[in-house]
């Protein structure tokens, strides 16, 4: 599994991030000739992922104190600020390859049959804190945010752009594709879903660390 948070970095390598220019808006295309691909149940699922996730991502560390927000369990475990910024990073970093880089890649429609159902697999899997993993040094916190309610502003923005595109997008997003190193080919949508996925990891890491014996009381 620790290709799974490799394969993040290597997708994204020809993107480049700014932070504190906010989101990146949904990328302007002209509309595809056809119908688009995602259905109604599609979008519907997508929607409800994204927006349940990001309610449980900022309930999860709504009203911490500071020692709260910065403590640890061990010297090499991360807090829950550190969690959150990586997090907030790595949602930039995939909405950015979605929208600047699969999305403006030519169709390929000839690979759709090959990631049919792959959406289920991303779902379970992701999430499963039991499967553990490794963030390469690129991906891990370095105090990118100097508060939490910045961070959140930015976590909000960049996941509010998500969900509007794929409410109101018509684009094909199951013919725009980009390789993972460890679930291969996965189309835009998938990618969309993958964001959702990750975000409901490291929020279960949050609640893992409130879990915790010594967590501070207040």
């Amino acid at each position: 599994m620790r290709t799974f948070f490799i394969t993040l970095l290597a997708a994204v390598l020809a993107i480049s991030p700014v932070h504190g220019q906010g989101a990146a808006a949904a990328p302007e295309m002209k509309p595809s000739a056809g119908p688009s691909t995602l259905t109604k149940e599609e979008r519907a699922r997508a929607v409800d992922y994204l927006t349940e996730s990001q309610k449980d991502f900022v309930a999860a560390i709504d009203g911490l104190s500071e020692e709260q927000w910065k403590w640890k369990a061990a010297p090499d475990r991360w807090s829950i600020a550190e969690t959150a910024e990586h997090i907030a990073f790595t949602e930039d970093m995939i909405w950015k390859l979605v929208s600047e880089k699969i999305m403006k890649s030519p169709a390929d429609p000839e690979k759709k049959e090959g990631v049919k159902g792959k959406e289920e697999m991303i779902m379970k899997m992701i999430p499963d804190r039991s499967r553990k993993a490794q963030a390469p040094e690129q991906l891990r916190p370095t105090g990118k945010w100097t508060t939490r309610a910045s961070l959140v502003k930015d976590f909000d923005a960049t996941r509010e752009a998500e969900i509007a595109f794929v409410k109101e997008t018509k684009e094909d997003l199951r013919s725009h594709f980009e390789e993972h190193p460890f679930l291969k080919t996965m189309d835009a949508y998938q990618w969309l879903l993958f964001n959702g996925a990750h975000n409901k990891r490291h929020t279960a890491q949050i609640l893992e660390v409130k879990a915790e014996a010594g967590f501070p009381k207040n």
